[in-house]
């Protein structure tokens, strides 16, 4: 259906068209009832009559609908015209990657911003169990500020679960459903050899075409490239693309790893599912740690306006409806490096740890995230001269849908901390980004991953890290506390965990004794630690006066919270249990206050003390 300008279809006046948009046509209207500019695609009715091209057009909506995220292109309506369905949605004006490309590779800077921003998009995807599976140059699209944008969500698949088995061979079951068997879907030359076999195509093939396009901004021509269509598919299935780093070493500017960035191009090409990265966060940490100490802007750069008429699009060139803005994640500066201007330019003085993500997408593993949420707060609370919120106020944040700026000004901080942790059998993964909530800007992020038996160094690593980047230097106690800590069984330390977890959500005496017999499950794995003697402390304290006598429960507090600072004076929580017991046991106001005093010196931030 081709639409001119004067046509209504609802309260959307047409304008003028677009262009061909994927599985539909693209036209900017004006929306008569928000007063504003908007862009429709409409399919048309020829089309509309398939059932099949009707179904991928109406899970494009549904897909990018999905995707509810502050960076994410929105879609305002949908609705039909004449038997025609039509999405609304927002209009954009800027340029494809593809026209970006038509003058040969990228320089590094722009190739590494891009391919950045793509991760962040894809990630927000990913999360969501949504692979794109049609990623090509075509598809990003990059406005006039410098934002890159992932469009078209035609061939968008909803995966449950997010990634699937793969047979001994690492390869993917045929797909079996009625519009996929035997179909190859995708685009020739960004296909991945899944999609070119007719094989299930999931998210892993999103890190394939982003290798192809990676390889193609960065060396100037197309990954797999053949005479037809057919040479091109055998080709992605044999064949392997010259290296890289001959072509972009020669205008590489010092810091930058091109052989880092071979080696993401070549994983990503991987032919094998299994092989490549199994994460877009994953590939977007690789980029930024080859980025190293290039200068790759924090905030999206002002790209000039194309010198032709300004050009509007909107799930442009074909790409309507659905679609990811990205801010620059997870840390395009080295963060061993100093920051080269971050945020306001103002300094850190105050921040907050929002509750990190569980990615197990186990609830029973929610006790891991919180309790590493915990450590990290009680880590940062050492610092002197840094204000750090406590945990009690940070995780009433937790899945809140509030913006960053906003919990920022509710918290009253400069920053925050945002992150997630994984845990993956004798793994532990905690990856943590810092950013200016005056500006919402990302100015550093990183990857940790250890043993569980090095969990409790972990997470002062991650603490110290975070403090260099916000402070320039420690003070000798703030460095040793950091540096102090001990392999722990990991038994032990999941067993002190679910004590912490259990006793701060106890609204009973059955709900503080369980968070006992998990402390003491932990101190029978792991005598020699400290935090779950201080634990017992605290949870016989909760027992007193309200649930039994305090004769009964508070010596055995104190015999814990003594135990707790023979194994580790340094330890502030177990101050505060000690001085919990002399306050409501012994009444001994000078030496409760002396624990006080001393928890406060060891950890300026700890509310409670």
């Amino acid at each position: 259906m081709s639409l001119t300008p004067g046509v209504r279809l609802g309260p959307y006046v047409i304008v003028a068209p677009i262009g061909a948009g994927g599985m539909g046509d693209v036209y900017r209207a004006r929306d008569e009832r928000l007063k504003r500019d908007v862009a429709v695609k409409i399919l048309p009715a020829s089309l509309s009559s398939d059932p099949e091209r009707l179904q991928r057009f109406e899970q494009e909506a549904q897909a990018v609908a999905a995707l509810n995220h502050p960076n994410i292109l929105a879609i305002y309506d949908v609705g039909t015209h004449d038997t025609s369905p039509f999405i609304v949605s927002e209009l954009l004006e800027g340029e494809t990657l593809r026209r970006r490309l038509a003058g040969g590779a990228l320089p590094l800077r722009a190739a590494l911003d891009i391919s950045m921003q793509t991760t962040e998009g894809l990630a927000a995807a990913h999360d969501k169990g949504i692979a794109h599976r049609d990623l090509k140059p075509e598809n990003l699209f990059v406005t006039t500020d410098g934002r890159v944008k992932i469009l078209d969500f035609g061939l968008a698949k909803l995966t449950h679960p997010a990634w699937e088995a793969y047979d001994d061979d690492g390869n993917l079951p045929t797909a079996a459903g009625p519009t996929e068997a035997g179909t190859i879907l995708g685009t020739v030359g960004y296909m991945s050899p899944e999609q070119v076999r007719g094989e299930r195509a999931g998210l892993h093939t999103d890190m394939f075409s982003f290798g192809a396009i990676l390889y193609e901004m960065l060396a100037g021509r197309r990954a797999f490239a053949g005479g037809s269509a057919v040479e091109t598919m055998s080709a992605i299935l044999r064949d392997e693309p010259p290296p890289i780093s001959p072509v972009v070493d020669s205008a590489a500017p010092p810091g930058a790893s091109t052989e880092r960035l071979d080696r993401i191009v070549r994983r990503c090409l991987e032919k094998r599912a299994q092989d490549r990265f199994q994460s877009a966060r994953d590939l977007g940490f690789a980029l930024a740690e080859a980025a190293g100490g290039l200068s790759v802007p924090v905030t999206a750069p002002r790209w000039p306006a194309p010198r032709s008429r300004k050009v509007w699009w909107v799930a442009a060139a074909g790409l309507a409806a659905a679609t990811v803005t990205l801010a620059l994640v997870f840390g395009l500066i080295d963060l061993r490096r100093p920051l080269p201007g971050r945020g306001s330019g103002l300094p850190i003085a105050s921040l907050a740890v929002l509750p990190l993500q569980n990615l197990s997408n186990d609830p029973e593993q929610e006790y891991f995230s919180d309790g590493m949420t915990e450590a990290l707060i009680a880590d940062l609370a050492r610092v002197n001269g840094l204000r750090v919120i406590s945990r009690t106020s940070a995780m009433t944040y937790k899945s809140s849908r509030k913006g960053l700026p906003q919990i920022a000004r509710e918290l009253n901080v400069d920053a925050v901390i945002e992150g997630s942790v994984l845990r993956s059998g004798q793994r532990v993964r905690i990856t943590a980004q810092l950013i200016d909530a005056r500006t919402d800007q990302h100015l550093w992020a990183n990857s940790y991953e250890r043993s569980l038996s090095d969990v409790l160094s972990l997470q002062g690593e991650v603490a110290r890290s975070i403090v260099r980047e916000i402070k320039t230097t420690l003070s000798p106690q703030e460095e040793a506390g950091f540096a102090a800590a001990r392999p722990v069984n990991p038994e032990a330390h999941e067993a002190y965990l679910k004590g912490r977890y259990s006793l701060g959500r106890a609204t009973g005496e059955q709900g503080i004794k369980k968070a006992i017999d998990y402390f003491n499950q932990a101190v029978e794995k792991d005598p020699a630690y400290a935090g779950p003697y201080a634990g017992l402390a605290d949870a016989y304290t909760a027992l007193r006066s309200v649930y039994l006598p305090p004769h009964e429960v508070m010596p055995k507090a104190k015999a814990a919270a003594t135990k707790a600072l023979q194994l580790d004076p340094t330890l502030a929580e177990a101050h505060v249990s000690m001085g919990g017991v002399l306050m409501f046991y012994e009444y001994d106001w000078p030496g409760a206050e002396k624990e006080l005093k001393r928890a406060i010196d060891v950890s300026p931030n700890l509310a409670i003390a």
